[in-house]
């Protein structure tokens, strides 16, 4: 790994405690250069879709193979298909969107053990902060699409669900795949409701399926079409 990538020590430092005025106007600075550093490389991207699953899946595994068809249906909509850009999940939605001509980017997090864009992706962004990778993703996103994964990709739907219902961010369509694998979170997420804690009709704010046809509806209806996404159903 260049030194470049190496792991920034930077926001251990900053998230262990007050330090100097000086340190944390530094760490502000090293910030704000991410931040454009995602500026740059997302701007003419294109409206993204944003695919989040596991990287530890392979290639003969079936949740990679669905997120292939994923990837090539949101391609075929226009959209660029954006993920971590590493191996797993994030490789078979890059992968998908390449068989039909589509593009694609990887927005990989830099962490301490040494991970390779895949040789799917268009391009690849390294972000060394997760807060400033999240944020970038929602951003640009027009939809997020969840497939099988572990914290990372339950840290993701989560915060996505957090700023639509708080409104912090317009509504989006956030489509979690397969249905089995996700009972006991939905059967989690209904226990909320009893308890209060979630309004009960929380659930709106969320696709649950195992269609790519329902997928590409769902997006066809409140993305290309809740925001007049022209330039999407033009390509």
């Amino acid at each position: 790994m260049s030194n470049s990538l190496q792991p920034s020590k930077s926001e251990i430092h900053f998230l262990s405690g007050p330090q100097t005025h000086f340190k944390n106007t530094i760490f502000v600075f090293k910030v704000m250069r991410e931040f454009i550093k995602g500026f740059k490389a997302f701007h003419r991207l294109g409206p993204c879709v944003t695919v989040f699953g596991s990287a530890r899946f392979k290639s003969d595994h079936p949740y990679y193979k669905k997120a292939e068809e994923i990837g090539a249906a949101i391609a075929q909509l226009g959209f660029v298909v954006m993920t971590g850009g590493g191996p797993g999940i994030m490789e078979a939605a890059n992968k998908g969107a390449r068989s039909v001509g589509g593009k694609s980017i990887g927005c990989n997090i830099i962490l301490p053990f040494e991970q390779h864009a895949n040789p799917y992706v268009d391009k690849s962004v390294d972000i060394k902060y997760f807060f400033v990778r999240k944020t970038l993703l929602v951003k640009y996103s027009y939809a997020f699409v969840v497939l099988p994964g572990g914290f990372g990709t339950l840290d993701e739907f989560f915060e996505a669900l957090t700023l639509i219902q708080t409104k912090k961010t317009k509504q989006f369509p956030i489509i979690i795949f397969d249905k089995v694998f996700h009972a006991k979170l939905i059967e989690y997420i209904e226990f909320l409701k009893t308890q209060g804690t979630v309004s009960p009709d929380d659930d709106k704010y969320f696709l649950l399926t195992d269609s790519v046809e329902e997928m590409v509806e769902d997006l066809m209806t409140n993305a290309i079409g809740k925001y007049n996404l022209t330039t999407v159903t033009n390509k």
